[in-house]
């Protein structure tokens, strides 16, 4: 799944390209995602102004001229991309979205987990996708002060706590087994067990970790592409995630894999301690 660094270089690409361009029309090819696409998503859009595009956590949010906002959330395998309006369709292209010169948005989703809705800027914080969304990570909100609160009233591991998004809004599975790595905490630690000094550095290390992964135009494993259907490159960078059995780069120790809850959790046995 997109996290993150994914979305905000996808926003990233996408503002510089559609902030001012108007929307001409809209094809709902397939409404069957994770939630209907509504009757009423077409008409919504046709229209209207592109007038910025932001972030919320994995969502893109997508201002209009008239004061509505189209979220959407790529779930597993979703693209947003910008195209020319002359490129062959694809098979999973389910939505495309008409600019005046001649360009289009297309969002493609294998899986079909992602999620596309209008609302309204004023409605769009009591969404419940929205209202219950910890701080963003890249935000003065999110400190070791508030960090460390959290994790004194948790029984959690702290790589679940990470990856709650009420608890810190954005981060999913890779970048907190690599903001763990670079923490010298395991992902396994509970996390009102920390040490102060250890919450601090995860706190310290999130942001840097996290713009890092935006400066390579995050990871693409599969399905994820930036707004130009271009790869990600931090895979190339990253320390323990999906590295099982290999040498860590800081100390060469084997690279060791564990589940947690319902995920994998990577972590070097040397330098995590």
């Amino acid at each position: 799944m997109p996290e993150l660094p994914e979305v905000e270089t996808i926003c990233r690409g996408l503002r510089s390209r559609i902030v001012g361009r108007r929307i001409v029309g809209v094809d709902v090819l397939e409404p069957r995602l994770r939630t209907r696409v509504g009757e009423d998503f077409a008409s919504a859009l046709t229209g209207k102004t592109i007038a910025a595009v932001s972030r919320r956590a994995k969502y893109i949010l997508i201002d209009l001229d008239d004061g509505s906002v189209w979220m959407t959330h790529l779930g597993m395998s979703g693209k947003l991309i910008w195209v020319n309006a002359g490129r062959r369709r694809e098979k999973h292209d389910h939505i495309i979205v008409k600019l005046d010169g001649g360009n289009e948005l297309r969002y493609h989703d294998p899986r079909r987990f992602g999620l596309s809705l209008v609302t309204t800027r004023a409605e769009l914080g009591s969404l419940p996708h929205i209202k219950t969304l910890g701080p963003e990570p890249l935000d003065g909100e999110f400190n070791a002060d508030y960090l460390y609160g959290a994790t004194r009233g948790s029984r959690r591991k702290i790589r679940d706590l990470l990856i709650d998004q009420t608890t810190v809004a954005g981060l999913g599975n890779i970048y907190a087994n690599e903001i763990l790595f670079h923490a010298g905490v395991r992902p396994t630690a509970r996390a009102w067990k920390l040490r102060r000094s250890e919450v601090e550095r995860v706190a310290k290390l999130t942001p840097k970790i996290l713009r890092e992964a935006i400066r390579w135009c995050g990871t693409s494993f599969s399905d994820y592409r930036d707004a130009d259907n271009q790869y990600g490159n931090f895979q190339k960078h990253l320390r323990v995630y999906d590295r099982e059995r290999e040498k860590c780069r800081a100390c060469g120790a084997s690279i060791k894999r564990v589940a947690v809850g319902n995920r994998s959790a990577f972590y070097c046995p040397r330098c995590q301690k």
